[in-house]
């Protein structure tokens, strides 16, 4: 049963990404002296993902105030991730907005884009705590990583006038959405029992992020967006395929320095 429904998760995601996790990575993401840089990366990937919803929120959707209050929900996280202010346990914090977001008037996706996205930072933030206490558990510091070339090389391709720029947006979200499902499910029977099964709940979690990403980037398009979906999905192939010399969660085949 809990094969089936993994096979029927994975089986859009394989249909939407052009390639598979290549065996390099998973053989250096399995050897026990890259666990401490695959969580922190994972880590960092869950912060990131929220971010970047939250920023789509800010930019396209809400007026300052509401802005303000989005800022005020990460600030914790970010404080210990980029300034090292608290202990990293979140356990206790009891993460939301203090008010209501209005939409601004002149968006007519405001609405739609921001029930996503909520949703979806909600869901990055208790999975960001969630690897934080694996590294808490199994001794691990958290340390600062450098980013992979992974998100910035699809950023690079986005067009910078509207709405295509805020489309390209949502369909890098897309890819490195359902890439990051792609991983976990690669992953998983790699890992220990523990973190595999981890790995399978997170796929079980976010497996419709890169649909509602893509559903989005349709709407604000209003015509067939086809040839940027197949665009990105080349570049993130590549991304992929081609060879890293620094293992990230979203990196590309490893090789040994």
């Amino acid at each position: 049963m809990l094969l089936f429904m993994l096979n029927s998760l994975l089986q859009p995601i394989h249909g939407f990404l052009h390639n598979t996790t290549p065996q390099a990575w998973l053989d250096e993401a399995a050897k026990p002296k890259s666990l401490p840089i695959l969580l922190i990366d994972h880590a960092n990937c869950e912060l990131k993902a929220a971010q970047t919803a939250m920023w789509l929120i800010r930019t396209y959707a809400v007026e300052k105030e509401s802005a303000d209050a989005l800022l005020a929900w990460l600030k914790p996280y970010e404080d210990y991730v980029y300034r090292r202010i608290g202990s990293g346990d979140f356990s206790g914090y009891q993460s939301g907005l203090s008010k209501k977001l209005i939409s601004k008037t002149e968006f007519a996706f405001g609405d739609e884009l921001i029930d996503k996205m909520v949703l979806l930072i909600k869901e990055e933030l208790h999975h960001f705590q969630q690897v934080m206490e694996f590294l808490d558990q199994r001794g691990i510091a958290y340390e600062n990583l450098s980013a992979g070339r992974y998100a910035k090389g699809l950023m690079q391709q986005v067009r910078n006038h509207e709405p295509a720029r805020l489309v390209d947006k949502l369909i890098c979200g897309a890819y490195i959405e359902a890439r990051s499902c792609e991983r976990f499910a690669a992953l998983a029977p790699y890992m220990d029992k523990e973190l595999g099964d981890f790995y399978v709940s997170l796929l079980r979690s976010e497996a419709r992020h890169f649909q509602d990403y893509l559903t989005l980037a349709e709407k604000i398009a209003g015509d067939d967006i086809s040839a940027r979906v197949q665009h990105f999905g080349l570049v993130e192939a590549e991304l992929i395929s081609s060879p890293d010399t620094e293992l990230r969660f979203h990196s590309g085949s490893f090789i040994e320095q």
